[in-house]
């Protein structure tokens, strides 16, 4: 059965609004004072690398996805290269060249791969992986210039339905940004996108990536304001997740 190592990311103490195992570990850290913010973020992420290098089978819940990069650097330098599966409502495929808003959650994914200023996945020590090694899962709210990145691009993209046939070789890292359900079934999101799929759907398709057997790390983002959202809808979609991780045994990639 796959061990469930919970380890939570919340280096600002806002408290996530959701029902954690009784062992979950704190990772805390704060960022560095930079001009440049990706530098900064560099001191704020080094520890859950590391700890996430240390620690077989990590399942981590931060506020944001670029929470992600750490895990994948964590794992990399446990000496896994894994292939990385994300389940999000948006692209986070901006760079800083194409982002309208600044938001430095939109462009993380872009980082994994390479694009971008990398100062961030370099001083984590993450090797950015090709493109076709990344699979974007249930993307339906992309800004323009996320559709013509991803388009010229050779990242992977599915539905919530597909999954099974798209999933690239190898050991798995599994990113899951809650924002992936319906905005119906969560208040509070900060960037709730509609028409997206309900619990069974995305529960099934995680189901998919698990009975892969080649699970080595689960990121979880729950990316809402903590007090405008509603704990048991909370409850309800990180349960659907960890439910349909949970029954499947552990692969050899790890």
């Amino acid at each position: 059965m796959l061990m469930l190592n919970w380890h939570i990311f919340d280096p600002l103490e806002r408290g996530l609004n959701v029902t954690l195992p009784s062992d979950v570990s704190s990772v805390d850290s704060a960022p560095g004072d930079s001009a440049n913010p990706w530098v900064g973020l560099v001191q704020l992420y080094a520890p859950l690398a590391e700890r996430v290098a240390h620690v077989r089978d990590p399942v981590v819940l931060s506020g944001d996805c670029v929470t992600a990069l750490a895990v994948l650097a964590g794992v990399q330098r446990s000496g896994v290269d894994a292939a990385l599966v994300w389940f999000d409502a948006h692209g986070d495929f901006h760079t800083e060249q194409t982002t309208l808003s600044g938001y430095l959650g939109g462009l993380p994914l872009a980082k994994a791969v390479g694009r971008g200023d990398l100062s961030l996945p370099e001083g984590l020590g993450l090797t950015p992986l090709a493109e076709d090694r990344v699979l974007l899962v249930d993307s339906r709210d992309l800004d323009p210039p996320e559709v013509v990145a991803l388009s010229a691009s050779r990242v992977r993209r599915a539905t919530v339905d597909s999954v099974r046939e798209a999933l690239p070789d190898g050991p798995l890292h599994l990113h899951v940004d809650l924002d992936v359900f319906d905005a119906s079934l969560l208040s509070g999101l900060r960037f709730p996108a509609a028409n997206g799929p309900g619990l069974e759907a995305v529960a099934a398709a995680v189901a998919t990536v698990a009975a892969s057997g080649r699970l080595v790390a689960l990121s979880v983002a729950a990316t809402w304001r903590p007090d405008d959202t509603v704990r048991v809808q909370n409850d309800a979609v990180l349960g659907a997740v960890l439910a349909a991780v949970h029954p499947f045994g552990h692969g050899t990639g790890c």
